[in-house]
Parts: structure tokens; C-alpha cells; sequence
């Protein structure tokens, strides 16, 4: 239950607030006027505030403004008598989280409250796994990487296997992680393997575990990533190109939940949650008879595609925000300003090596940089190669084309893609600012 303060310069309206919400399990504290209120709340840091409007010397207004000063997400339940809605309403503005007018049900009281708790819970919730996200380098809010993101919190709790596809650095084991730190098993390892970067005669050997003698170099027992993953997730990235053997094998661990060491005999119990990922097409790789079938729907239990960069365009401002912050701090340089003509050509390159290439660019740009500023000059030329060739790509149908039209369509997409930013647009479309606005008044078009 909560702890929470109550702000009435009324001793009985305090004391029926005080027996109501202390059988309802709260833990509940009382203040007669504002200045108390203030130092109750400095002292114990309650979960929510009871604040009645009207009070002498320090009002309810003003005591709302100074514990918002103190802490914005504090969740504040403000009290008025009918007739001074008014004051409400501009108490909501400033901050408070809901208000009930006087005569009032206690019944209304404990609703409110409980409401405006489950809320404020939320929102922590959400304000944590926001920080968790970004410490992760999971950074995003386009409607396409909140998907994904809603999706995670949805199969975290559950035991079920998850496969994750995705084009090479759109950040799929970040999403696996993103997975094991939701889940119940957050407290045991996580523990991963590349099953493309392995040679077939050691990969079986890091999975499973093998036994002193089992091969040429094999000097002592080792246990394999299954078992230092026990009470945690393994996770396999590029799943795909595990061999014909390899698959046979996983299968039956997947089963059975057990494993034999390469070279024992032993029956080894394993309790692990398997999460994997590729970026090939697994479905199209069981029609080709390179993947078993029955391992593919063992795996497939609940897919998660990792959307690439160039389809949530949206991300890549908080992207590079956030890189450049890491890197500066990590170079020990100051914070960067990225011009809009920086942000304009990000916007214009497909990315075929996704948020792994934003990063890497970044990088490079701080590390060059020597003002305060990093403009395009940082950059390295294949971005603005990559956008030429895709002009150069053009060709005009054999039907012909309305010329007006098709410009019409082109600075509609322009300032679509840039959510109306104009500098950003003209430079998608290799034109002047100035040129922009011409072009958009020449054909009345609205840009909101």
C-alpha cells in the first residue's frame, strides 16, 4: 500500500480522510496548513498528496507549485468546494493529477485515489524501462519500434521461445536482452552465441558442453553454453546457419530439456529459455530443405521482426542524440549541435547496414569533429553517393509522365518524410529552402 499525505486545514475533514484511506490499508499522514504540508512531505516522501485549494497562509496552489518543484512526477489529488471549479482546473494545469469538489462520497475519495496510484505506477514503470532502454542503446518511439517494444513486455513473463528476424544491425540482440531483463529469469545469466561465427566441428562443443577426451584438444570436461545459461536465457544469433547436425540436436534439448555432452553419456537436466534470431528467411529456408521444419516451429513459437532503419526514419533524430552523447562523453569532448542539413541527408540514405552504420558514423563524425558543431563535412561520402545513385536509378516509363504532377507528389513526400520540416525536405530533393517555399506556393500546397 501507499503512504499519503493529507493537506486540509479542516481537522474533521482530515480525520475522516485519515480513517478512510487506514482501512484501505495506506499508511497515512496529516498536515493542518501549507508550510506543515511542506515538511511532512520533505520528511517522508509520500506516494501521493491529498491538497485541499483553500487554506490560510500558504494555499493550495502554492503548495502545489512548490511539491512540483520538488518532484514533477509526484501524483497530486487536489480538494475543492463546488463553485471554484475554476481553480481546479487551473491546479490540473500546473500540475495535479485529478480533483474532487466538496460535499463528497468517501466511496469517490478511495476510487480517485486508487486510480490516480495505478496510474502513477505506470507511468514509473514506464519512465524506468524508458532508462533501462536507453542504457541499453534501445532507443526509439516511431509507431513501428513501439510495436516491437509492446510486444517484448508481452512475451517477457511468459517461458515461451521467441525468434527474433531482422536485417543484419537493427539491433536483435538488444531486443533478446530487452526480453531476459523482463522476464522472471532476469536474475540469472544471459548468455549468447554467434552460430554463424563457429566453425561446425566446435559449435556442437560450445553448445552442449564436452567431455575430457572427446576429440583431439579436449583436456578437460567443459560445460557448454546450455548449461552456463541454466536459470537464464540462451541466445543463438543467426540461428540459420546452424548445420543439419546442429539442428538435430537443438531439437531434442528444446524437447526434452536435457543434453548429452559431446564424448558423455551423462544426461544433463537444463532449465533455459531460448531466444534466437536471423537474418535470413527461415520459412523459405524449410521449403528449401535447409532447414528442418519441426526446429523451425520449436523456434517460431512467438516471432518479433525487427523493423530496419530506413522503415522508422522517425527514430534516427533520437538516435543520433544519443550516440553522439555517448561518444562525446566517452572522448571526453563537449556535447555536439547536428545541423539540419546532417539530419536532412540521414534522412535521405537507406542505411543497408542500419543502426550498427548510424553508430559507426557517428562515431567517426565526434571523433573528427573540432568545433562545436557536426555539419555535413563529417561525413563520409557514400552517404551522399547512396542518394545520388538512386536518383540516377530513374527512368522515364514508356507512357510518359505529368511533370507537374509528379513534382506536386514529390514535395508532398518530401515534407511527409521530414514530418514538415522544409530546410530538411529541400535538401532531400536537392533544391534550396527558398525554392521550396516557392515551389509549395507556386502549386498552393499546405505543408501542416
Amino acid at each position: 500500500m501507499a503512504t499519503i499525505l493529507v493537506i486540509d486545514d479542516e481537522k474533521n475533514m482530515r480525520w475522516a480522510l485519515s480513517q478512510a484511506l487506514s482501512a484501505d490499508g495506506h499508511r497515512v499522514l496529516t498536515a493542518d496548513d501549507g508550510r506543515d504540508g511542506l515538511e511532512q512531505y520533505a520528511e517522508h516522501q509520500p506516494d501521493l498528496v491529498v491538497l485541499d485549494v483553500k487554506m490560510p497562509g500558504l494555499n493550495g496552489m502554492e503548495v502545489l507549485k512548490k511539491l512540483k518543484e520538488l518532484d514533477k512526477t509526484l501524483p497530486v489529488l487536489m480538494i475543492t468546494a463546488h463553485g471554484t471549479i475554476d481553480n481546479a482546473i487551473e491546479a490540473m494545469k500546473i500540475g495535479a493529477d485529478d480533483y474532487i469538489t466538496k460535499p463528497f462520497e468517501l466511496e469517490t475519495v478511495r476510487a480517485t485515489i486508487a486510480r490516480t496510484l495505478k496510474l502513477a505506477s505506470l507511468t514509473r514503470e514506464v519512465g524506468l524501462l524508458r532508462q533501462e532502454m536507453q542504457a541499453a542503446d534501445i532507443i526509439g518511439e516511431s509507431p513501428q519500434f513501439m510495436a516491437v517494444m509492446e510486444l517484448v513486455a508481452k512475451v517477457a513473463p511468459s517461458p515461451a521461445t521467441v525468434l527474433i528476424e531482422g536485417e543484419s544491425g537493427t539491433g536483435k540482440e538488444l531486443v533478446a536482452k530487452a526480453i531476459h531483463r523482463q522476464s522472471p529469469r532476469s536474475e540469472g545469466p544471459f548468455i549468447g552465441v554467434n552460430c554463424g561465427a563457429l566453425p561446425e566441428n566446435l559449435l556442437e562443443s560450445e553448445l552442449f558442453g564436452h567431455e575430457k577426451g572427446a576429440f583431439t584438444g579436449a583436456v578437460n570436461r567443459k560445460p557448454g553454453r546450455f548449461e552456463r545459461a541454466d536459470g537464464g536465457t540462451l541466445f543463438l544469433d543467426e540461428v540459420g546457419e546452424l548445420p543439419p547436425a546442429t539442428q538435430v540436436r537443438l531439437l531434442r534439448v528444446l524437447q526434452e530439456r536435457e543434453l548429452e555432452r559431446v564424448g558423455g553419456t551423462e544426461t544433463i537436466p537444463v532449465n533455459v529459455r531460448v531466444v534466437t534470431a536471423t537474418n535470413r528467411n527461415l520459412a523459405e529456408m524449410v521449403a528449401a530443405g535447409e532447414f528442418r521444419e519441426d526446429l523451425f516451429y520449436r523456434l517460431n513459437v512467438v516471432p518479433i521482426h525487427v523493423p530496419p532503419l530506413r522503415e522508422r526514419k522517425a527514430d534516427i533524430p533520437l538516435l543520433t542524440e544519443h550516440f553522439i552523447g555517448k561518444y562525446c562523453a566517452e572522448l571526453g569532448k563537449p556535447a555536439l549541435k547536428v545541423t539540419d542539413e546532417v539530419l536532412a541527408v540521414f534522412s535521405g540514405y537507406r542505411w543497408p547496414g542500419n543502426i550498427r552504420e548510424l553508430e559507426n558514423v557517428l562515431e567517426r563524425a565526434v571523433i573528427l569533429a573540432g568545433g562545436s558543431e557536426l555539419s555535413t563535412d563529417l561525413l563520409p561520402q557514400e552517404l551522399f553517393a547512396r542518394k545520388a545513385a538512386v536518383h540516377a536509378d530513374f527512368e522515364l516509363p514508356e507512357q510518359g509522365v505529368n511533370l507537374e504532377e509528379l513534382e506536386k507528389s514529390l514535395l508532398v513526400q518530401a515534407l511527409q518524410k521530414t514530418d514538415g520540416n522544409k530546410t530538411r525536405a529541400a535538401n532531400l530533393l536537392g533544391i534550396s529552402r527558398h525554392t521550396l517555399l516557392y515551389r509549395l506556393s507556386k502549386y498552393d500546397l499546405k505543408d501542416d
